[in-house]
């Protein structure tokens, strides 16, 4: 094998996981959203679950994904580990799909399917054109480097190192472990598949020995999972456990059958004569022989996991830059993703909120003891606010579709206005250390208003956070109580003024009074924009 087809097959690989790539990309973008609907509106039905996750996985070409996605729901509380196990095996059924188009055999058709891909994206504004020219395009691109790659191993017929190397993978275990390792690598077992069928178009492994490194392929595509999982809760990582257990118990069965049995003669006779079918077909088998194998024993599946890997004490932060620092954001996890987004700047505005009604009750009670507490709730949300800046950044990178931007750029802003309330809600406890140290005391009307300050403030953030009320209605409620505290501020500067003039309160505890106003008028600012943008954001 010389240079120029070494060089033929590294383009083909990177032409067919590229195409890949693309094509799972457009597939996402066109219908990212729904399958994030449907798997929230699952329910414990196990055949409606296999079905689902058969169907999403079909859609974004890609089991990592949607094992990824699941991973990810069953860490926010969104999914149960039960309902985990049907996804999990309806994943496993759909990700055969990507093998059969491969073995069809349209690779003629592949430059015109590039080309009218291409035409799309270049030459339409349309956001959908562009998703359906990606689909296309990234299908013909993955056909274009199966040829490659096929041409540039003809040759490799003629190595006898290679032809020898291929027939050791007739050895169950060294085919397993080969398969194994490729696709750990490349993280996808559809497109390790579509090599071994390049491969086998070739004639340099014959189908008894492909069988093998195709069993170890489903081992190898946990692989993403498990990185998915790292720095989940305990559920989450069981959930990594259950579709492990999946392919092993099928590598198990299948390779027991394959070698006392005539499996794969009877696979072959199928479709006698085109490897690249039989294989295919042994994937999709192996795939839905395991999944009704095993679906009567689901919930004893769940119940392994769970003892594999028993509850503990768990941090009860969830860190979002280490999901990124692991690099587990992958194709169709961008749902998943916006849940924890969710998730995080829920107890970012609820930390927010406990700040601002302790900071109040604090200065009534001229409590010191409170500005340890808050202070250490506002490093919190600084912690999160990085955090989570960090995570947006990163994810509107990954990220190709307008309504999810969209989404997303309006979370960045709700989590400056938290961090901004939590800033003045310090402010505000600060103020107990200046009322301590000069023995400041508010007249009987300045502390009546600052209490009203605080139930108005409470009941302002109470309602931006509702979502259970109709939209409109909820808006407009917030923006009225927004209005309710600019005229009380108002107001109160005035009889502050007059209590200025009457000498009832000392020179330190008007400019304290004044300061504290600000932070009020401001924090209700702070309020409607987060119930602002929660309202730009569809479901919020």
């Amino acid at each position: 094998m010389g240079t120029v087809e070494i060089l033929g097959l590294l383009g083909g690989l990177a032409l067919f996981l590229y195409g890949m790539q693309m094509m799972s990309d457009g597939l996402e973008d066109a219908a990212g959203n729904r399958m994030k609907r449907i798997l929230e509106k699952l329910t414990s039905n196990r055949f409606l679950g296999v079905a689902v996750g058969a169907g999403i996985t079909a859609i974004i070409q890609s089991s990592s994904a949607t094992t990824v996605m699941v991973v990810g729901f069953v860490n926010s509380g969104m999914m149960t580990l039960k309902q985990a196990v049907w996804i999990i095996m309806g994943a496993n059924i759909g990700t055969t799909i990507t093998g059969q188009l491969i073995a069809l055999d349209v690779g003629m058709l592949a430059p015109l399917f590039a080309f009218i891909g291409v035409a799309l994206v270049v030459f339409l504004k349309a956001p959908k054109a562009h998703h359906y020219g990606k689909i296309l395009a990234g299908l013909g691109v993955l056909f274009i480097g199966m040829g490659m790659m096929s041409d540039a191993m003809v040759p490799l017929r003629e190595s006898e190192v290679f032809v020898e190397l291929m027939t050791k993978f007739s050895n169950p275990v060294l085919g397993i472990l080969a398969g194994m390792v490729f696709t750990a690598i490349i993280q996808s077992s559809s497109a390790s598949v579509g090599i071994l069928q390049a491969l086998a178009i070739t004639g340099l492994i014959d189908f008894k020995s492909a069988v093998f490194v195709l069993f170890g392929q489903n081992i190898g595509t946990c692989i993403t999972a498990v990185l998915a999982s790292i720095g989940t809760n305990r559920a989450a990582k069981r959930t990594t456990v259950i579709h492990l257990l999946f392919n092993l118990i099928g590598t198990t069965v299948f390779t027991v059958a394959c070698l006392l049995l005539p499996v794969t003669d009877w696979v072959g006779s199928i479709t006698p004569g085109d490897m690249s079918k039989q294989i295919a077909n042994m994937h999709t088998i192996f795939n839905i022989t395991t999944t009704i194998l095993l679906l009567p024993f689901g919930t004893y599946l769940a119940k392994l996991a769970e003892k594999i890997l028993p509850e503990r004490e768990e941090a009860n932060h969830f860190s979002l830059s280490d999901e990124f620092r692991r690099g587990s954001i992958s194709l169709g996890a961008i749902a998943v993703h916006t849940d924890l987004l969710k998730q995080e700047i829920g107890k970012m505005v609820e930390i927010s909120r406990a700040n601002v009604n302790r900071a109040y009750g604090a200065v009534l009670e001229s409590d010191t003891k409170a500005l340890k507490m808050i202070t250490e709730q506002e490093e919190t949300l600084d912690k999160l606010n990085k955090e989570i800046s960090q995570y947006i950044s990163k994810i509107l990178v990954h990220n190709n579709n307008k309504q999810n931007v969209a989404e997303i750029e309006q979370y960045f802003l709700i989590t400056g206005n938290a961090e901004r309330i939590g800033d003045h809600a310090l402010n505000i406890a600060g103020y107990t250390e200046v009322i301590k140290n000069k023995s400041i005391e508010f007249s009987k009307g300045a502390k009546e208003e600052i209490a009203e300050m605080q139930q108005i403030t409470e009941l302002a953030l109470k309602t931006a956070l509702d979502k259970d009320k109709e939209r409109i209605n909820w808006l407009f409620e917030v923006e009225e109580l927004e209005e309710q505290m600019d005229e009380m501020t108002n107001r109160y500067r005035e009889r502050h003024l007059e209590r200025m003039r009457k000498g009832e309160c000392s020179e330190e505890a008007c400019i304290l009074y004044s300061e504290l106003l600000t932070d009020f008028e401001r924090i209700g600012d702070h309020i409607l924009n987060i119930a602002q943008a929660f309202a730009k954001i569809k479901n919020a």
